[in-house]
């Protein structure tokens, strides 16, 4: 059985409206059956940085703490509804790594740290934590080996992230177009099981227009729902998360929604 659980995290983005990434998450919520849905009670405020290079560090400690806890317990398959990207990192404290995948499917490679983040936004910071790098109270203790992570799609690279780029197994917008070829990829990893997170910035803003910050020459829908299932005949999944959704009207929250409700088709 799937579980839904909505987080609604803004603080950990570097958007100027990292607000709508609320708005996002309960249009979301609204069209996933009531009684296996939860919405976190995340915190309004933004936060402070606790003398750390991460904005909004406290928040986002906070955020962590209700994650672990609802997940701790759950017999069922979890899928996060973000809210930012960094959610992903604090459900992957919360359990079992240790034969674990990561299919990233993003735009940007989340792989700065503070000391490479133009922003010193967390989100953006995201992979890098799950690999065990970057700020110690927010990174994974021990990180997911780089040669058990995929990265799907990324296609605006900060210049911090170039040289780490190299250590992740990755694949372009290009390559998700053959299903057979991300399950390939992620049987490589020896992996028995996987954790799938997909920024919804990592589709085509020809046909989805509710991000932050649109990069052109994406996936298309269609052929990241077709991958996932693909991965999904190989591998288990542990879990998954939907993130970065930040419409900015409810009409426009309406026109993505036929989108979005196919990519979480695609994992539960």
């Amino acid at each position: 059985m799937t579980r839904f659980l909505i987080v609604p995290q803004w603080q950990g983005s570097p958007a100027s409206r990292a607000m709508l990434l609320v708005d996002g998450a309960t249009a979301i919520a609204g069209d996933l059956p009531r009684k296996d849905t939860t919405v976190l009670d995340v915190p309004l405020e933004a936060g402070e940085s606790l003398g750390t290079g991460v904005r909004r560090l406290s928040s986002l400690l906070r955020v962590r703490e209700l994650i672990v806890e609802h997940m701790t317990d759950a017999d069922d398959q979890i899928v996060l509804v973000g809210g930012d990207c960094s959610v992903s990192v604090f459900a992957l404290s919360a359990i079992d790594t240790s034969d674990l995948a990561v299919l990233w499917c993003d735009a940007h490679p989340d792989l700065n740290d503070p000391s490479t983040s133009p922003s010193g936004a967390f989100s953006g910071m995201s992979l890098g934590a799950v690999l065990g790098d970057g700020e110690p109270q927010l990174a994974l203790n021990p990180g997911i080996p780089a040669e058990r992570v995929v990265l799907l799609g990324a296609r605006s690279v900060d210049d911090g992230e170039k040289s780490r780029l190299d250590a992740v197994r990755t694949l372009s917008p290009e390559d998700a177009q053959d299903p057979d070829a991300v399950a390939e990829m992620l049987r490589a990893t020896g992996a028995s099981r996987v954790w799938v997170h997909i920024d919804v910035d990592v589709i085509d803003p020809s046909e989805f227009e509710g991000v932050s910050d649109a990069e052109p020459f994406g996936v298309s829908t269609a052929a990241l729902a077709a991958a996932v299932k693909r991965v999904r005949q190989d591998l288990p999944l542990a879990g998954a998360t939907i993130a970065g959704f930040a419409p900015r009207s409810p009409a426009d929250a309406v026109q993505d929604m036929g989108a979005i409700l196919r990519l979480i088709g695609s994992v539960a």
